[in-house]
């Protein structure tokens, strides 16, 4: 017979699961701002660079004090080599798109993420995904098509295909999770994608590196510290809460990005941004409801742990 948590005592667990995810959210986004601001300056491997050097003493101090040293050094190395090319990828796509794109354009874009790991759990970890879930990735990817408008006029630029190349990254390193939370720490798959993206973008901007400005300093350490609380506060939100309640919050990114680009760029989104997104997120939390209802008829189920945002 399952034992029943009293409701009264799980509350307070989940109103901090919900907080702590909507923080996450918020310094994921500012460091987003901070990404775009470097954007312009320096090139798209060397801003992925910073951004993993900026936030990786961080990381490794809150790993060693939560989870110790040999956390770090049991692991998977194959699947965490992978990781860190997804990363850099990953980093250096979304970098690349904020150059040209607004911040709430290219979250618009980037939603389309839930759908590909569903999309891709198929091939690479053998799930079944019935007609309704492929029919919201089918209405999903319309919604990309929205945004994008492939058009001469449109959106479908080289920018465009680049988060929607970030968003991929994203995908697989998302499914690689499913695979080593099995085996190995969050702290352990942050660690090593933060130093492997940090090592090896910053092996590949070498020859291009441009000297870094005075003024752009404080950004750089702005978001070093935004990522790296972003990160513990995501890994809380999921430590606490249930994926299922908390994970929708991440799509509250979107009013993070209209309010930045409002307050920094002077710019909103267009009629057609708006419709594209609400597609995309419409088509997300239908998986997500889908996927919830799947953990509950399987109770064995693996659920998602968290990583790491572009």
């Amino acid at each position: 017979m399952r034992r029943r948590t009293d409701p009264a005592i799980r509350m307070p667990s989940r109103r901090s699961a919900l907080l702590a995810m909507l923080l996450a959210v918020g310094l994921f986004s500012l460091m987003d701002a901070g990404l775009k601001l470097l954007s312009v300056r320096y090139p798209p491997l060397q801003v992925a660079t910073l951004r993993g050097a900026a936030s990786l003493p961080l990381v490794v101090g809150w790993a060693l004090l939560t989870a110790g040293a040999r956390s770090l050094l049991s692991v998977r190395w194959p699947l965490h080599l992978l990781r860190g090319v997804l990363g850099i990828g990953m980093m250096a796509s979304f970098v690349f798109a904020l150059r040209t794109l607004p911040l709430s354009t290219a979250y618009s874009i980037f939603f389309v993420a839930p759908l590909l790991i569903t999309a891709l759990s198929v091939p690479l970890l053998g799930e079944r995904v019935g007609p309704r879930r492929w029919g919201a990735i089918a209405i999903g990817l319309a919604g990309v098509l929205v945004v994008l408008r492939p058009s001469s006029e449109g959106l479908a630029t080289w920018a465009g295909l680049a988060v929607l190349l970030s968003a991929l990254a994203y995908a697989v390193s998302a499914i690689s999770v499913r695979l080593l939370s099995r085996t190995d720490t969050s702290q352990a798959m942050v660690v090593w994608m933060m130093g492997l993206m940090t090592l090896g973008a910053g092996l590949l901007a070498a020859r291009g590196w441009v000297a870094i400005r005075a003024p752009d300093l404080p950004i750089i350490a702005g978001i070093g510290v935004a990522g790296a609380l972003g990160q513990v506060a995501i890994t809380e939100a999921f430590r606490r809460g249930e994926a299922s309640a908390i994970a929708p919050l991440e799509y509250t990114a979107l009013v993070w990005g209209v309010g930045l680009d409002l307050a920094l760029w002077g710019v909103l989104p267009d009629a057609m941004t708006w419709l594209g997104a609400g597609i995309i997120i419409g088509s997300g939390l239908y998986l997500m409801r889908r996927e919830w209802a799947n953990n509950e008829a399987m109770p064995g189920a693996i659920a998602a742990t968290p990583t790491q945002y572009p």
